[in-house]
């Protein structure tokens, strides 16, 4: 029975952020390109919970699986439009439960600590909406992935952030090895990464990438 309480309230506030973002979409008139980011952001924030207070994965896979059906259901029947009504196709929602488990599952075989975990969350909760509003605020040196249009502005603005975000989180955890190689590999392979994840597609290649880089230098 204890097992299931801390998925139960993690679950909870999930569903306490898509409340909100409807709230503020139906009746705050916020557009969905901000309700999104801020599920986006939110979501990723309430992740780095899993470490810490989930002891199995079987409870991430029943958290991830059932969120998954939602997100799905979502798109199927036109609710959840606060994540939804954005004028382009993506993946990207159907994809973070997907790549949250893998996370997971990474994060207790290797052993190697919190940071697996959390490096990947960080970057892709934090680095990618500040890539996405740099990118429309500073729409200059446009370029083109697969047929969808980028920005050098948005990617820059992805590897400083992923900069910043690494260099705090390996000095956050003390002791990191070859922490100094993190700090100057990881935000580039992330911000490739994100060039190249087109459609949503990049809520999965930015932390596949950054975790599998911690992997290879850890």
């Amino acid at each position: 029975m204890k097992e299931i309480i801390p998925p139960l309230i993690l679950a909870s506030c999930f569903l306490a952020l898509f409340g909100l973002a409807e709230a503020l979409y139906h009746f705050g008139k916020v557009r969905a390109e901000w309700t999104r980011k801020i599920v986006h952001i939110g979501t990723g924030l309430l992740t780095l919970f899993f470490p810490v207070v989930l002891v199995s994965h079987w409870q991430v896979l029943f958290l991830c699986a059932s969120f998954l059906v939602i997100l799905l259901a979502s798109l199927k029947f036109g609710w959840l439009p606060s994540i939804n009504a954005i004028d382009r196709f993506s993946y990207g929602s159907i994809l973070f439960p997907v790549i949250v488990y893998m996370l997971f599952l990474v994060f207790e075989m290797k052993g190697n600590g919190l940071i697996v975990f959390y490096l990947p969350i960080l970057i892709l909760a934090i680095c990618d909406p500040v890539a996405a509003l740099v990118g429309k605020r500073l729409p200059f040196g446009k370029y083109q992935v697969l047929g969808c249009g980028k920005s050098v502005a948005g990617s820059l603005a992805f590897l400083v952030s992923a900069w910043l975000v690494t260099a705090a989180t390996v000095t956050a955890f003390n002791n990191i090895p070859s922490g100094m190689m993190l700090i100057l590999s990881v935000p580039i392979v992330a911000t490739i990464a994100e060039a190249l994840g087109v459609k949503g597609m990049d809520n999965f290649t930015i932390p596949a990438s950054v975790v599998l880089t911690l992997c290879l230098i850890l």
